[in-house]
């Protein structure tokens, strides 16, 4: 199965840029684009882990912590992602899975590009 690598290398870069923006530059829609990256990867890497579970919502810890939440939530998702490969018994659920892991890299990039930082 593929790595995750991508996908922690993308969330990770932007993570840093999040980290780095001034405040004037995340209220202009840097800190929500990230916020709701974030979310979209915690919700997904909960659905890896109990499909049938829960959803939880990451909550909004404010601007300058963005990047950490992204940078969590990318690396939960991760790891979700490896033990979800671990009990795939079929092809057709690996493929699965690394369509899954293909649109969240995807996600990562698009977020990032759209930020605005």
């Amino acid at each position: 199965m593929r790595e995750t690598t991508e996908l922690t290398e993308a969330a990770g870069r932007f993570a840093d840029r999040l980290r780095a923006a001034p405040q004037s530059r995340l209220q202009r829609g840097g800190a929500a684009e990230g916020l709701s990256l974030a979310r979209e990867l915690a919700l997904r890497a909960g659905r890896l882990e109990e499909p049938t579970g829960p959803s939880r919502v990451m909550p909004d810890a404010g601007p300058f912590a963005v990047g950490d939440q992204l940078a969590v939530a990318a690396a939960d998702f991760a790891e979700a992602w490896h033990a979800a490969c671990a009990r795939a018994a079929s092809a057709e659920q690996r493929a699965a899975l690394r369509g899954q892991l293909d649109e969240a890299v995807d996600l990562v990039r698009a977020a990032a590009a759209g930020s605005g930082l």
